[in-house]
């Protein structure tokens, strides 16, 4: 068996040192515990046009139901408190074909047909004392190094163990570690592979069973700026180091954001994918008003290979997006969005997103420079009176293309409907 690196463990040492200022949680296990029930309806479908590479598949059309189940108790009383989280998922195949599959709403048999349905359920201990608390089990993790990527009908999940202190004002620690994950469209779990930019490798030998990580973010400034230091490590693939800084500064009516971070990567101990040597910078600007935001956003790719991270996540990076990455190797790219909360012209519930992104200089290994393009709207609304109050509608609309990958037109129709089952006040 191979050495564990330390630092996760002297990470949960260092938390669990710290001074209990605080009783773990007052409203004890039951008085503390809440209960939801999240209903998802989701259609999904993406025409693939000048198709690059050796899948012929044309098209990726799919209508599924999922449930999402979670509870959440208190914490018992006293200076150490513990409690129990939970959660469950089914999905249901509404309509699929053996020529449209992989959606990456249901997952697809041996046989190329989309299951019927799957599901998963997991648990998770928790332990707090003071402002620091430990988890272990079944974890939804969202993090800078590992982004909570709930963009299909169910969302991912990770087996490990968390650690998050607050007992400093100002001040999160957290670190961690994974030992398998569970795929957005799939219900076991299994060891972790990696993604450089769009190509996923799921090469045999090149999947990992530790996914280690520890970062800390300090916010001041009245809570206007954060500065933040990360490190992670898909164990045998890869290692990366986080450094971001965001600020934000009320002007009159207006507030004014910006956005900085570095990802530094390389290959990491047996090195299953080989050498990975990628930097990227992201920045960005924002301007709000009223309604309306504006961004702008600048990311550039640097190194010999494309931006690394865990299949089949998203990242926090600046300019990415479902669709498209904008993380090829060498790749530089612009963003302009504009999002509007129409709450200012007395509709409250409807907002919408409009965002362009344009890539280049993409090293495509083919010779040629890769360029690439897309734009997208999102229209939202959320139901605020009678009997479907609180009925969330996403409709998103996408146009996609590149000349050195393939083109991509694509439509979604999202309704989300959450039923609190039992809760209590924090």
């Amino acid at each position: 068996m191979k050495n564990q690196p330390s630092f996760p463990l002297l990470f949960i040492a260092v938390g669990l040192a710290l001074p209990a200022t605080s009783i773990a949680e007052t409203r004890g296990f039951i008085d503390g515990a809440a209960v939801t029930l999240q209903a998802r309806n989701y259609y999904f479908s993406r025409d693939y046009l000048d198709i690059v590479g050796p899948n012929p598949q044309s098209k990726a059309e799919e209508w599924a139901q999922g449930f999402i189940l979670t509870a959440h108790s208190g914490y018992t009383t006293g200076a150490v408190g513990f409690g129990i989280d939970a959660i469950g998922m089914l999905g249901i195949k509404l309509d699929s074909g053996g020529g449209r599959v992989n959606t990456g709403l249901l997952p697809t048999g041996s046989d190329g047909r989309a299951q019927d349905e799957y599901s998963r359920l997991g648990a998770a201990l928790k332990v707090r004392w003071s402002q620091t608390e430990l988890r272990f089990g079944e974890l939804t993790p969202n993090l800078p190094v590992l982004t909570f990527s709930d963009i299909r009908l169910l969302p991912p999940t990770y087996q490990g163990a968390s650690l998050v202190s607050r007992d400093i004002a100002g001040l999160t620690l957290q670190g961690g570690q994974f030992r398998s994950g569970s795929l957005l469209n799939e219900a076991g779990d299994g060891k972790m592979y990696a993604k450089l930019g769009h190509q996923p490798q799921l090469l045999d030998g090149a999947a990992s069973d530790r996914f280690n990580y520890a970062g800390a973010d300090y916010t001041f400034n009245g809570q206007r700026t954060m500065a933040g230091v990360w490190y992670a490590q898909l164990e045998d693939i890869y290692q990366q180091r986080v450094y971001r800084f965001n600020h934000s500064e009320p002007i009159g009516d207006w507030v004014f954001g910006a956005r900085v971070e570095f990802y530094d990567s390389q290959e990491e101990g047996d090195r299953l994918l080989g050498r990975i040597d990628n930097q990227a910078a992201v920045s960005q600007l924002s301007a709000s008003h009223g309604g309306h935001t504006l961004l702008l956003g600048y990311q550039a790719m640097f190194g010999d290979d494309a931006f690394p991270r865990v299949f089949n996540n998203i990242t926090s990076l600046g300019n990415e997006v479902p669709t498209y990455e904008f993380a090829g190797a060498d790749e530089r790219s612009w963003q302009v969005r504009h999002d509007y909360d129409f709450a200012a012209l007395g509709v409250p519930g409807l907002v919408t997103t409009v965002r362009y992104i344009r890539g280049n200089n993409v090293d495509t290994g083919l010779g040629y420079e890769g360029r690439e393009w897309e734009r997208d709207l999102d229209i939202g609304y959320t139901v605020q009176n009678g009997a479907l109050k609180n009925l969330g509608i996403r409709v998103r609309n996408v146009t996609a293309r590149s000349n050195y990958r393939t083109d991509i037109d694509e439509n979604r129709l999202i309704f989300n409907y959450t039923w609190t089952l039992g809760s209590a006040e924090q």
